[in-house]
């Protein structure tokens, strides 16, 4: 049994230490901060127990609490991850938490994280020391209560020079700079603020210290002051989507690829699974028989990832899979078999049943075989038209489509509801959507194919966008080409 205090970094997900995804990715337990992006919770197993204690505002929530969470779930011998933002031991409280560990006897680990106080003066341009500007630095909390255990000296700190980072400051900044100036602190000394460092929702504003409180920007945020903060040494390209948010629908074991193309491309993304893959009803017994005899098979297809592991876990040697030819619906599909170094002989162009069906090479001999295991709710064009074109088609259900167990978080479904845009990647995921969130809809609509477009259509919303490739990729450039128009 152990603990493990864990760094999530300052908001870019990419920032986690591999020891970090490690331990997610073998935790019984994650409990974790407010702000920890969810691409960083995706990376703990399925049947993991997530629970968020993240302080929101107007929501108070001890931290004698959460230290008795953690000895509770250390004590019973699970696996627990801590995933706090930032680092650990920098204004993230971990050393209480360890302190009520170590007095429970719960063995703990602390894995040491990227602060926000030096990485989000680094997207913004900014070094913390510079040869000749800067050669000391100081990382303070923005606390400037009178007669307070831990009160920050701010006179000390002003008259000591260097590069000063203050980090949940903006809701004293007035005071703040007041103080530093009084006491000897340059009213021209540069000033930049950072708010929401590193992450897609990344906006900087430069000033003098006398203006520090004319900034109007929101926490969190991270304030550096300094003559270093007069340099600009622009790096961080917040890409084409910069400025608007994207909610993604798709199941939250499905969505990586899609959230990743979608920060890549600057957008912020507010993930909102509102479906979940789930078991065949049979448990999976008849995709277990139906691959036990592959071999009796001529091709086998498959129209998205999930069927493909769904399939060749159940099957578990791909060698079963000799002599057997594989045909997918799209690259999407295509990389999910060479992620188990198989290769596909036939990848629809376009990618579509349809396309599927059309790129097939007429069988050779009467009667080829084709095994198809499939969603349970997909259309029938797929079997029908490969039937149609003389193949004998077998289908099995390898897995099922479900509206989302448990309840949706409020807070997401109200960030979805003031987003720019709503993506949809399958039928499932309009109805879904339309159910959890009553029918409200962001202005933009984005559809992963024509497929979804459709249902879409059918239920009556409008679809603005619908990618030419249907795939994360797809999806992602469609979007940069409709929102730049």
């Amino acid at each position: 049994m152990t603990v493990y205090l864990v760094g999530a970094g300052p908001g870019d997900p990419g920032l986690l230490t591999r020891r970090g995804a490690q331990l997610l990715s073998r935790a019984d337990v994650v409990v974790h901060d407010r702000l920890v992006p969810t691409e960083l919770l995706a990376l703990a197993p399925s049947g993991a127990l997530v629970v968020d204690v993240g302080k929101r505002p107007g929501e108070p929530r001890r931290q004698e609490d959460i230290n008795a969470l953690l000895v509770e779930h250390g004590r019973a011998g699970r696996t627990v991850v801590r995933l706090k933002g930032g680092d650990p031991f920098v204004f993230g409280r971990g050393g209480e938490e360890a302190l009520s560990l170590a007095a429970a006897g719960v063995p703990f680990e602390v894995v040491p994280g990227v602060t926000a106080a030096f990485a989000a003066a680094a997207y913004a341009g900014v070094p913390v020391t510079h040869r000749g500007l800067a050669s000391s630095v100081t990382v303070v909390t923005g606390r400037v209560g009178e007669n307070e255990a831990g009160e920050v000296d701010w006179e000390s700190l002003a008259r000591a020079g260097g590069t000063l980072v203050v980090l949940m400051g903006m809701a004293e900044r007035a005071e703040i700079a007041r103080r530093l100036m009084s006491a000897g602190r340059a009213a021209d000394t540069p000033v930049v603020v950072v708010e929401k460092g590193t992450t897609a929702g990344q906006r900087v504003a430069r000033c003098l210290l006398e203006d520090l409180h004319k900034v109007e920007l929101d926490s969190p945020a991270t304030i550096v002051i300094g003559e270093v903060a007069g340099l600009d040494l622009h790096w961080f390209d917040p890409g084409p989507l910069h400025g608007r948010t994207v909610v993604v629908t798709r199941a939250a074991n499905r969505a990586g690829r899609l959230v990743e193309q979608l920060r890549v491309a600057g957008a912020e993304v507010v993930a909102l699974p509102v479906v979940e893959t789930a078991d065949p009803e049979d448990g999976g017994r008849a995709l277990a028989a139906a691959l036990s005899r592959a071999a009796e098979f001529d091709w086998m297809v498959f129209t998205s990832a999930v069927a493909v592991d769904r399939a060749l876990s159940a099957i578990g040697d791909p060698g079963a899979l000799d002599g057997v030819r594989l045909a997918v619906v799209g690259p999407a599909t295509a990389r999910a078999l060479e992620e188990r170094q198989l290769c596909a002989e036939v990848v629809a162009e376009p990618a579509t049943a349809a396309g599927l069906v059309s790129s097939m090479p007429p069988p050779s001999a009467a009667a080829e075989r084709v095994l198809y295991p499939r969603a349970l709710e997909v259309r029938p064009e797929l079997a029908d038209g490969l039937r149609a074109k003389g193949f004998a088609v077998e289908e099995v259900v390898a897995y099922r489509t479900v509206p989302s167990a448990g309840v949706l978080d409020a807070q997401l479904l109200g960030r979805a509801a003031t987003a720019d845009v709503v993506t949809f990647t399958s039928p499932s995921t309009v109805h879904a959507y339309l159910q959890a969130a009553g029918g409200a809809l962001p202005p933009v609509v984005a559809c992963i194919g024509p497929v979804t477009a459709e249902a879409a259509g059918r239920a009556g919303v409008h679809v603005d966008v619908v990618a030419e490739e249907h795939s994360a990729e797809g999806l992602v450039r469609a979007l940069v080409c409709a929102l730049r128009a």
